[in-house]
């Protein structure tokens, strides 16, 4: 007498994706509760079980749902927001704006949203690195795919922790409150090296081992960051995270794109899994990643769309199609990733990747009903050829798109049927998006009004109100200048020798609030000509209030200082000034005593533009017209103390001088 079980899917193609890669061209599937009771020939399975749900799938492929193995579903709500930027200005414009935006309510609609998407790409399962991981897993259960769940977790502040200490409690307690779940394994998600310190990766790979759950995080995703980690460290990434505990985790390795064959063979030898994300890294120009070196060395490789705000979708026919193809043009040969891997990569391979390939990635009795049903009747998929027995791999990777999919099960529960999803209803969660989208306009509306609007979303920034009396002159006689510092009529309190390298931006757009930006990198020397100490910082320059005086002009001017932490390539791209002018100068100072008076002084030679001779500064700090009077008259005294002419007198700030000189 048959077995009764639920559901029985029969007269597909069965694509098996176990150990044998078992194909039957006229099969069956056999499903009870949550699991795979049964598959093999039609003729077998009807034979030995009977179902009141029975699906006939003729000219439709049974395959394993896909397995997404790295993404940050939230952002499904910020795609489309800043698009064609490198990753480093990207997460520039992103990170800030999630810092005002992303809460437990905006992670629940980002994730609705986005696992609408995938259910309709065939996914059922899935691996997610964000904020309020906790709210995700409620959302994600509920609409009943599988994922493994991974709580950010940086060194500086996010949108759910202040500290890296607080992230790691929130972690802890998501972890013991879903661990064992049937569809949520929680994991450990350190960013990156490069948002943590040693301390930090440490107490995460601590953290996943205690617990014995998976590790997600970034790794080697792009050269800049690969060769940031050799010269702050003095290794490449692999082994870097590898001496603070990473590699001793079950370890969710996500892109990979730069890697040397030692690092590889760590990762084998760990028994990491490597999330790859062709789409994102080509969108990113973050390259591509030696996929086919990796498969030869025996790594679990998963294919993946990364998140939908750097892909921008998470179409996992489209990251298929393309990780196939790009295998083979980054080696040349046509015969690296056939079709039957490829799909191998975003099946078995990513739950491998994942450490979830004893629930699910196959089709195999005594695994989760993950199953998702292609349809191959369209225009398209026509014609078809039986000949070839890896002939349904390539009408799957090189032919069929994410529309085809027609109905998808998770743990033995329909997520969609005949294209109809079961658990979301998509045209809320559209409206909700919309919604969300307008508030997120106004913001970078606003944000982007003014360089000072922008800077102060990225960083935050201090503000000075400067009033200043100054004085820049032409030096015809240097030795002089020196001698007269030299005397007892003025004290020396410090002096001080460095290269200033200033970048100035100005924008097209008059802007009360910028004048100008600087971005000015210090590089200190010491008596050998060595640099033993160097900063950067970030100064937004307001429009100047000047008082002339006989010889000298009393300024009065707004500035926003702010820590500059990036680059200035970052700074440049950010900003996106109209004009950019470049001064280097090396700067002799001395902050000095004049008649009981604060001066600095300084005397600049301007390498760049290359300008003849010396400048000399004389400046003082002031807070009334009556002592900048005072003060003015002193820098009289001072110039004709230190030999310079009142006719040498200059008006003009470098960079003024600077586009003169061109």
């Amino acid at each position: 007498m048959p077995e009764k079980v639920d559901v029985l899917l029969v007269n597909g193609i069965v694509v098996t994706m176990n150990e044998r890669f078992d194909v039957y061209p006229h099969g069956a599937l056999a499903v009870k509760g949550d699991s795979v009771v049964a598959v093999g020939p039609v003729d077998e399975i009807s034979a030995a079980y009977e179902a009141s749900e029975i699906i006939d799938c003729s000219e439709q492929v049974i395959i394993p749902g896909l397995v997404n193995a790295h993404t940050h579903i939230p952002m499904s709500l910020l795609r489309g927001l800043n698009d064609d930027l490198r990753l480093d200005v990207w997460l520039g414009y992103l990170m800030p704006l999630e810092r005002e935006f992303v809460t437990p309510e905006f992670v629940k609609l980002g994730a609705r949203v986005a696992c609408a998407e995938m259910i309709r790409s065939g996914v059922t399962s899935f691996a997610d690195m964000y904020y309020f991981e906790e709210a995700i897993a409620e959302e994600t259960a509920e609409i009943g795919m599988r994922a493994l769940l991974g709580q950010t977790i940086l060194i500086f502040p996010a949108p759910d922790a202040q500290t890296y200490e607080d992230g790691l409690v929130l972690c802890r307690r998501f972890i013991e409150k879903w661990n064992g779940h049937p569809l949520i394994q929680p994991a450990v998600a350190p960013h990156a090296w490069y948002t943590a310190t040693p301390e930090l990766m440490r107490a995460c790979a601590d953290l996943a081992r205690a617990n014995d759950v998976p590790l997600h995080t970034h790794v080697s995703e792009t050269s800049l960051e690969v060769a940031n980690c050799r010269d702050q460290n003095h290794m490449p990434v692999v082994p870097w995270i590898n001496k603070h505990g990473i590699l001793e985790t079950k370890l969710l390795a996500a892109h990979c794109v730069h890697l040397d064959k030692g690092e590889m063979y760590d990762l084998q030898k760990a028994g990491a899994g490597i999330a790859h994300c062709p789409t994102s890294n080509l969108k990113l120009a973050s390259g591509i990643a030696p996929i086919g070196q990796m498969l030869d060395m025996g790594l679990n490789v998963g294919v993946a769309t990364d998140g939908p705000a750097s892909n921008n979708d998470l179409d996992m026919f489209e990251e298929i199609r393309l990780a196939a193809l790009l295998a083979k043009t980054a080696s040349n040969d046509p015969t690296v990733l056939p079709a039957r891997q490829a799909l191998e990569l975003a099946t078995i391979g990513g739950a491998r990747a994942m450490h979830m390939a004893d629930v699910t990635g196959s089709l195999e009795a005594g695994k989760r009903a993950d199953v998702a049903i292609v349809d191959m009747s369209g225009i398209h998929n026509q014609p078809k050829f039986y000949n070839n027995p890896d002939g349904v791999y390539s009408q799957l990777v090189y032919a069929a798109k994410s529309s085809d999919v027609a109905h998808v099960m998770c743990n033995g529960r329909w997520l969609m049927q005949d294209r109809q999803l079961m658990t979301v209803d998509e045209n809320a969660a559209k409206q909700d998006a919309a919604i969300v989208a307008a508030k997120i306009d106004d913001f970078v509306i606003k944000r982007e009004s003014s360089p000072y609007n922008k800077l102060v979303f990225l960083a935050g920034v201090q503000r000075q109100e400067s009033f200043e009396i100054q004085l820049k002159a032409f030096v015809t006689d240097e030795a002089r200048v020196l001698a007269a510092l030299a005397t007892d009529q003025v004290e020396v309190v410090k002096e001080s020798l460095y290269r200033q390298y200033d970048t100035y931006f100005l924008f097209a757009e008059h802007d009360p609030d910028a004048a100008r930006l600087r971005y000015r990198e210090d590089e200190f020397i010491d008596e050998k000509g060595e640099v033993f100490q160097s900063r950067a910082r970030i100064t937004l320059i307001g429009e100047e209030n000047r008082d002339e005086f006989v010889k000298a002009v009393m300024l009065s001017r707004s500035r926003y200082l702010a820590s500059a932490d990036r680059t200035l390539r970052f700074y440049r791209e950010y900003f996106d000034p109209s004009t950019e002018i470049e001064v280097v100068k090396e700067r002799q100072r001395w902050r000095i005593l004049y008649e009981d008076t604060d001066f600095a002084i300084n005397l600049d030679k301007v390498l760049s533009p290359k300008l003849p001779g010396k400048y000399l500064e004389i400046k003082s700090r002031t807070w009334s017209r009556s002592d900048a009077e005072r003060k003015a008259n002193l820098i009289t005294e001072l110039l004709n103390l230190l030999g310079v002419s009142v006719e040498t007198v200059e008006r003009k700030d470098y960079p003024e001088l600077a586009m003169d000189s061109r």
